[in-house]
């Protein structure tokens, strides 16, 4: 008989993501899913007509591999509009399978074996594996954790200058910023620019929740620094935008050569998205109040929950963007991040996401501050459910 053959992983220490951990948890405790990152509204029907409006049309066959022409036209006028820097929708914009597969295809161009990447932690879950299945090294600089008198996490560019050496050859930034809701500042892309003056690296900035966020802040995109647009792969996603976060749709923005490389990962991965979607967010995107009216949107939202949760034992921190908020529970108990994120699910039947599963070390003390995130991209009555059950733990 022949041996059974074994798959070598080439992801060896990934298992089940948090998301899927805690989200199966919350269908068995019957729990409130404030964990993962997804509304549960509905999208504006004007888009659902436009997307079947599309279908009728016959707008279902293969799309350009780059992206309806459309599509990239509007995007390229947005960020024009906004951040005043014009990408050429033929050669520098790329229609991708939501932000992530625009992270994994701006990696897998840019890093190869002997390459050093650098990312922020707490960080999102895709990079890493993205990193790794490039060839290239993981180095975490971790951001600096809340305190009383700076109470959002922030960058410690002292910290992200000593880790760049002759390997580096990518620094991955994300703002607004998941899971912590941080926003860069001039300041930091003050910083950006003096490394990338010092350094010769690339950029992947993560720019997904560019359009939520609050209190009369405007976000500050890499695209607003010329010195920065150079070097850098810009990744935003309409999946926040329009509440459609299943559809997958999302964008790259770098340079000529950039997108030469980038669009022959894509081309391979998933040579194109789906068409009538592109056609329906084309035409929808092309009205600005449809990203405009949503820091008042989510913001609401935020004050809701944060001022129900002022109810309850946790301490809750500023939510400078994104839909999701930290809240301490060094009030309730000493656990883990993670160990008192599954005793709430299973004791009290409302579902977080420990911050610490955003770190490469879990487990380890310096992953740990007592946080944990809620998403509040929820409709009111989920919310009260929640704050219900949180006033009694």
């Amino acid at each position: 008989m022949l041996a059974t053959m074994q798959i070598k992983s080439k992801l060896p220490a990934v298992g089940a993501t948090i998301f899927t951990t805690m989200s199966k948890m919350a269908l068995e405790y019957q729990a409130i899913n404030l964990g993962q990152g997804f509304p549960d509204f509905n999208t504006d029907p004007a888009l659902l007509n436009l997307v079947s409006d599309a279908m009728t049309n016959g707008f279902n066959q293969y799309p350009a591999m780059a992206g309806v022409p459309s599509l990239r036209q509007v995007i390229s006028q947005k960020i024009a509009t906004l951040y005043q820097h014009r990408y050429d929708p033929e050669t520098e914009i790329t229609i991708t399978s939501g932000a992530t597969q625009a992270i994994m295809a701006s990696i897998l161009a840019c890093v190869g074996t002997g390459n050093d990447v650098i990312v922020l932690e707490p960080c999102y879950d895709c990079y890493i594996p993205a990193i790794t299945l490039a060839g290239g090294r993981a180095i975490s600089v971790p951001m600096r954790a809340p305190t009383q008198t700076h109470p959002v996490y922030s960058v410690d560019w002292d910290l992200v200058k000593a880790a760049i050496t002759s390997k580096t050859k990518l620094l991955i930034v994300n703002f607004p910023h998941n899971p912590t809701g941080a926003v860069i500042t001039a300041a930091d892309l003050d910083e950006l620019e003096a490394l990338t003056q010092k350094h010769n690296l690339f950029l992947l900035s993560d720019e997904v929740y560019e359009h939520i966020i609050f209190d009369g802040v405007t976000h500050l995109s890499l695209a607003t620094r010329p010195a920065l647009v150079a070097r850098t792969f810009l990744i935003s996603s309409f999946g926040k935008t329009t509440h459609t976060t299943g559809w997958k749709i999302g964008y790259c923005c770098a340079p000529p050569a950039m997108t030469a490389e980038l669009r022959k990962v894509h081309q391979f991965m998933v040579f194109t998205v789906p068409s009538p979607f592109q056609h329906a967010l084309a035409a929808y995107t092309s009205d600005p109040s449809t990203y405009l009216t949503l820091p008042n949107f989510y913001q609401a939202k935020r004050d809701y929950l944060s001022h129900g949760l002022k109810q309850t034992r946790f301490n809750v921190l500023p939510s400078p963007g994104t839909f999701f908020l930290l809240a301490d529970y060094s009030q309730i108990s000493d656990q883990s991040e993670a160990e008192f994120a599954i005793w709430l699910t299973q004791t009290h039947g409302v579902t977080v996401i420990p911050v610490s599963a955003f770190y490469q070390s879990s487990d380890a003390l310096e992953s740990n501050h007592q946080l944990v995130r809620f998403c509040f991209a929820k409709q009111v009555a989920t919310l009260d459910l929640a704050i219900e059950r949180l006033a009694k733990v």
